[in-house]
């Protein structure tokens, strides 16, 4: 039997972030930072190093930031090019997805970790992949 690469990655953020209220009324919690960088960030170079190429995520309602922070920004890029800060735009390079390489997926009740796999399961297909906790740190 040949073992297939996992290329693929299931990103639970659909939570309400209870544990950090009030914090996550209005801040999801995987944009929460860490030093740094939002806690998510620490997945995605996680999931990279370890050879993942697609990202999905599960959401819920209230996690636009999320979706904004992968966006491309084109006049913050741009004016970081004008000012000719290129160590900034190399630190934007890493929160940037290629298209086709990110997918969100609403998850519309909480129904705890296994039914937010599950959303995902059209795009996760006969493939295997890794499911990644992104508001879980561990030192």
């Amino acid at each position: 039997m040949k073992t297939k690469k996992i290329t693929k990655a299931v990103f639970p953020v659909a939570g309400l972030g209870t544990r950090f209220l009030p914090a996550t009324k209005s801040i999801p919690k995987e944009i929460m930072t860490l030093v740094d960088r939002p806690l998510i960030q620490y997945a995605i170079d996680e999931a990279r190093a370890a050879g993942i190429k697609e990202f999905i995520f599960v959401t819920s309602r209230g996690k636009s930031a999320l979706e904004d922070y992968f966006d491309h920004a084109p006049e913050l890029e741009s004016e970081l090019r004008r000012k000719n800060k290129t160590d900034l735009l190399d630190i934007l390079k890493d929160t940037n997805m290629d298209s086709g390489a990110i997918a969100y997926v609403r998850q519309n009740r909480p129904m705890g970790l296994g039914h937010a796999v599950w959303c995902a399961r059209r795009l996760i297909g006969n493939e295997p992949f890794a499911v990644l906790l992104p508001d879980d740190v561990i030192a």
